[in-house]
């Protein structure tokens, strides 16, 4: 969990199920767990989220997404140039998967693999985050001077190998994919400021 735990119960409850959905994704997960990992009563659960698992996850699931596309950005604007600030956000990324134990991965992503055909309500949830990252993204790199049409390309395939990349990482419990993406990414970046 979190160094600073939420005050509220509601906000407890949504930051215990986007922890345990990026480490257990959301099949595996059950309320008892969630409302244990949230320090809160059972029936808060359903009080808060009349529609139970499926209601959370899909309200952890927006707020992780919110907040993940402007760490992203966060990462990548610490620096002047996007050339140095995209293999450093890569970097980053990597660094925080290794000191995790290989757990530290996107909850929406660990979700969207698991829940594209199981969870029709939550694909959809998945794929309307990841249509704001993709605006978030294209809006960032068109303001570092990017064309819009090459911003969106460039952000689609950023954000598909930084998703690959945890895929990998966790599964070889090795860094090296973030940071090989991370390279390719920054050479991408250099030829589309170029052109």
């Amino acid at each position: 969990m979190s160094e600073q735990m939420p005050t509220s119960t509601r906000e407890r409850l949504v930051t215990a199920v986007a922890e345990l959905m990026r480490a257990h994704g959301y099949s595996a997960i059950t309320v008892k767990q969630i409302t244990a990992a949230a320090e809160a009563p059972m029936g808060s659960l359903y009080h808060h989220f009349p529609r139970g698992k499926v209601q959370i996850a899909a309200e952890a699931l927006r707020s992780t997404g919110a907040a993940y596309i402007q760490l992203l950005i966060l990462q990548m604007d610490a620096h002047a140039d996007p050339r140095v600030g995209v293999p450093a956000a890569f970097e980053d990324a990597a660094t925080r998967l290794e000191e995790s134990g290989w757990r530290n991965m996107c909850p929406v992503g660990t979700v969207a693999g698991e829940i594209a055909d199981s969870e029709p309500a939550l694909r959809e949830v998945v794929a309307e985050v990841m249509g704001d990252w993709i605006d978030q993204g294209a809006r960032y790199f068109v303001n570092r001077g990017v064309e819009e049409v090459a911003a969106r390309e460039l952000i689609v395939a950023m954000l598909s190998a930084l998703e690959g990349a945890f895929i990998l990482g966790r599964a070889l419990r090795s860094a090296e994919p973030l940071r090989a993406v991370g390279q390719v990414m920054a050479t991408r970046v250099q030829v589309m400021l170029a052109g």
